[in-house]
């Protein structure tokens, strides 16, 4: 009679087989729930680190996430570019722009985003040239954005606004002096606008005015040369528009009011009375020419200042 158990048994060495067998099948199952449980919390960690990421980029753009109708959030469409839209050009800080209006002046949406971390690390725009460093941007399109980019005050480094203070208060030391084709008008300017002439400085300013207080005003730009040490390529930036000298009576001025005239001196002054004394009146500057002290050069001089 055949026993049941028969059937089912093995040999020594068929049992080690069989053991080893489910042993490695059993290995094998048992890494396979393991590498699933790891790929499910992995994939868990991406998306926990992407909301995350979504949500740092929409505070950054000043934006809330938008929910569905489960509460899940979804990721904002900031970033997101109309194919074929056309870039639009208006003012702008690269400081302050938002995600919508950088898209709109036709940068790419991985540009904004680079904008964004740049600003998130601390970095500031303070000149056109350093918008002109963003990755990606040609000269072409910088030379286009380059007219709308108005970076505010408020983010340029204080001690640049002190040294822009500092240069304003240089100006009125050292004022911007006018253009080679501009002239001066040598019988109205002041000291002011003449310090604005090339080769001009606080002392030759002061001269001028001083010398033309003294002539009674200027008659012709030469009279520049009677001024010590006058540069002479200054004059070129001087024209009288409208001679206006003051006249000396030299029929009614005393001697010492005579003598105070840079063309006349004691000796010509005292000359001029006691020809009034001896001769009565002046009728003209010929009266003059037979005195020793009046020369031709010195009437003709003198021929603007005069009046009988």
């Amino acid at each position: 009679m055949v026993n049941f158990k028969d059937f089912f048994y093995l040999h020594k060495s068929d049992r080690r087989i069989l053991s080893a067998f489910l042993l490695v099948m059993g290995l094998a199952l048992g890494g396979l729930f393991l590498l699933d449980g790891l790929t499910e919390k992995e994939a868990e960690a991406d998306a926990t680190e992407t909301m995350n990421a979504t949500e740092t980029a929409d505070s950054m753009a000043g934006g809330d996430s938008k929910k569905n109708k489960k509460g899940k959030n979804t990721p904002p469409m900031y970033f997101k570019q109309e194919e074929g839209r056309k870039a639009e050009r208006f003012a702008f800080d690269p400081n302050t722009a938002d995600s919508t209006q950088l898209l709109r002046l036709g940068l790419r949406p991985w540009q904004v985003r680079n904008i964004y971390k740049y600003r998130a690390a601390g970095g500031i725009y303070q000149t056109k040239e350093d918008f002109a460093q963003l990755y990606g941007l040609t000269l072409k399109e910088y030379r286009e954005l380059e007219p709308y980019i108005h970076i505010s005050d408020d983010y340029l480094p204080a001690a640049r606004m002190v040294r822009r203070k500092s240069a304003e208060r240089d100006t009125l030391r050292f004022p911007k002096k006018i253009a080679e084709s501009e002239v001066v008008d040598l019988a109205t300017a002041d000291t002011a606008l003449l310090r604005r002439v090339p080769g001009i400085g606080s002392y030759y300013a002061h001269e001028i005015v001083k010398y033309r207080e003294r002539l009674g005003g200027f008659a012709h730009i030469d009279q520049l040369d009677e001024i010590e040490g006058f540069p002479q390529d200054a004059k070129r930036f001087f024209k009288i528009e409208t001679p206006a000298v003051k006249k000396l009576n030299l029929n009614r001025l005393k001697e010492n009011e005579l003598k105070r005239h840079p063309y006349l001196n004691y000796y010509q002054a005292h000359a001029i009375v006691d020809y009034r004394r001896r001769n009565g009146r002046l009728n003209s500057l010929d009266d003059l020419r037979l005195l020793r002290d009046f020369p031709d050069e010195g009437l003709h001089r003198l021929a603007p200042y005069v009046e009988f």
